[in-house]
This record gives C-alpha cells, sequence and structure tokens, in this order.
C-alpha cells in the first residue's frame, strides 16, 4: 500500500458545548476533497486525540470516513499506552474502513522502556492488525525516539509498511531510508522539513500545516516529486515561516486558527489548551494575507473569497 503524498494531521472541530461538531468535521472534509491531499490522518496528536475519549474518537472516524472522497487513504491514530488497547483501537479503525493505523510510541513508564519493549509491542500490535501499521515517532510529545536501527529491525514485519517521523531533524529521516527495505515508507511529520526530508527519500508527510494551508504543502511535494526543485525551494520559502508562526509556536490553537481564517471551521481548541494569544492572532493573521491566494490557498477558500492578499 503506497503512503505518497501530503496527507494533513486533521484537527478536531468543537461545537459551542464542547460537542465534536460532526457538521464541522464534513465542512472541512468536503473543502479538503477539492485538494491535491492524498488523503487525511484522522485522531492523531494534531486532532487532540489524548483530549478525546473512546465514544467521541469513533465519532470523529465515522465522519471522516462518510465524508472522504473516494480514492482518498484514510490513516486513524490508534496508538495507547498499552498493547492490548492499541490492538483493540486497531481493529476498531480497520472496521470502520480505515486504510491503515498510525502508531505512537508508549510514553508514560519511558524510564521502563528500552528498544526491546518498543519492538515487541509493535510487532504484537502489527501480529494482530487487520491493516497495514505505520509507526509514529513523535519525541516532541512523548519524549521517546524511535531509532534508525529499531526501525530497520520493525520494517522486516510484513505488516509495517512505514513510519510518521516527527522529530523535524532530517539526518533521523535519512538514517531510516538507508537503514530499511525499499518498499518501506518514511514519511516526515515536519512541515519545515518537508522539502529537503524529499530530497533524502521520504516518501511523503503528514502535516499539522496541511490542516490550514493544504495546497501550500502539496505544491511543495508535487515540485519535488516532478524534479522541479527551484520551484521547490521557493515554495519552502512561505512554508519555513508559516510553520515555525502557526505550528511550532502556535500548536494545535494556531493551526486551528489559521485554518478559520481561510474557509475551514478549526475553532477552538479542548481545555486545558488554551486559544492563541491576540498577539499570536494578529501576526497569523498577517502572514496569511502575504500568501498568494492565487497559487497557495485552498481551491474551497479562493472560491469563496475567503483569502485576501
Amino acid at each position: 500500500m503506497s503512503f505518497h503524498g501530503v496527507y494533513p494531521a486533521l484537527t478536531t472541530p468543537f461545537a459551542s458545548d464542547g460537542a465534536v461538531s460532526i457538521e464541522a468535521i464534513k465542512h472541512n472534509i468536503a473543502r479538503y476533497n477539492e485538494t491535491g491531499l492524498a488523503g487525511y490522518t484522522v485522531i492523531g496528536s494534531t486532532g487532540e486525540s489524548v483530549l478525546l475519549s473512546r465514544k467521541e474518537i469513533d465519532t470523529v472516524w465515522a465522519a471522516v470516513k462518510e465524508a472522504a472522497a473516494p480514492g482518498k487513504r484514510l490513516i486513524a491514530g490508534t496508538g495507547a499506552e498499552s498493547t492490548a488497547e492499541t490492538i483493540d483501537r486497531t481493529r476498531r479503525a480497520a472496521e470502520f474502513g480505515y486504510h491503515a493505523a498510525l502508531v505512537k510510541t508508549p510514553c508514560y513508564y519511558k524510564p521502563a522502556y528500552k528498544p526491546e519493549n518498543y519492538i515487541a509491542h509493535y510487532r504484537k500490535v502489527a501480529d494482530a492488525s487487520p491493516i497495514p501499521v505505520l509507526l509514529y515517532s513523535v519525541p516532541q510529545f512523548t519524549g521517546v525516539f524511535l531509532e534508525a536501527a529499531d526501525v530497520a529491525a520493525l520494517s522486516q514485519h510484513p505488516n509495517i509498511v512505514g513510519i510518521k517521523e516527527s522529530s523535524g531533524v532530517v539526518q533521523r529521516i535519512a538514517e531510516m531510508v538507508a537503514a530499511a527495505p525499499r518498499s518501506f515508507q518514511v514519511l516526515t511529520g515536519s512541515a519545515s522539513m518537508l522539502f529537503p526530508s524529499m530530497v533524502v527519500g521520504a516518501s511523503g508527510a503528514i502535516l499539522a500545516l496541511a490542516s490550514a494551508l493544504p495546497e501550500l504543502s502539496v505544491a511543495i511535494y508535487d515540485a519535488v516529486h516532478t524534479g522541479d526543485w527551484a520551484k521547490a525551494r521557493e515554495l519552502e520559502t512561505h512554508v519555513l515561516p508559516a510553520s515555525k508562526l502557526i505550528v511550532a509556536q502556535g500548536g494545535i490553537p494556531g493551526v486551528k486558527y489559521a485554518m478559520d481564517l481561510v474557509g475551514y471551521r478549526g475553532g477552538l481548541p479542548r481545555e486545558p489548551l488554551l486559544p492563541v494569544s491576540d498577539e499570536q492572532k494578529r501576526a497569523i493573521r498577517d502572514l496569511i494575507a502575504r500568501l498568494d491566494a492565487r497559487d497557495l490557498a485552498p481551491k474551497a477558500a479562493r472560491l469563496s473569497g475567503a483569502v485576501s492578499v
């Protein structure tokens, strides 16, 4: 199964009463369907997965599955602290019709975990999973790095098909590409590293920034994929400040606010996360306004006039 291309790490929109908004999910997916995104990653870190109940997770999975256009690949975040719970969630995602599971590293008992713990965990999950498994290394949240040697060992499992590597270090991408079989797909989780990651062999990307600026992210992927490195470098000059301001500094609240500016339904984060400050809002508005709406904004936003330049 190929996971080439760009996948947004979808946000989870909430209604005014704090409940998951199915209407907003379907609104967003309908707009994303008009972009060049390869598919959707649902209930990952950007989706506020650790702040959702099991019932809410099922609600989001069902809504995205129903709204996604044919041909869009669906990746479900199913990682939990225990191996048994991860297996249960992964099987549940398969029942909803998802094509792959994105499994983050357990981290709560990090001092007790060694490489053999993670290798055993992922192999048991992959053995039990009805769908392909993507490893997920996200050290900024878990404090856990999956090393290239461990990834190479896990890549030998027939049901472990790739990894989302979110450290933001291109060398790690290169080491994993070199250590694993060619069929194993390494996806970057950092928009600011999309261009260099693809240069060293990444298959694609799962990006928070793509939830707000999907066409910009896809344009870079397409430019590298077709060998137009000059265009990719030019586009990267837009991505770097956007990724820093919206994602690195703004976090999930920043992504949601940027989405609101370009016609998506971002809304407020779930507490204890707080909205971005007024100062951050001004900076994000100014950045979005500087982007070329004709070339970089989502098609649906262009049609609605949601983006100004």
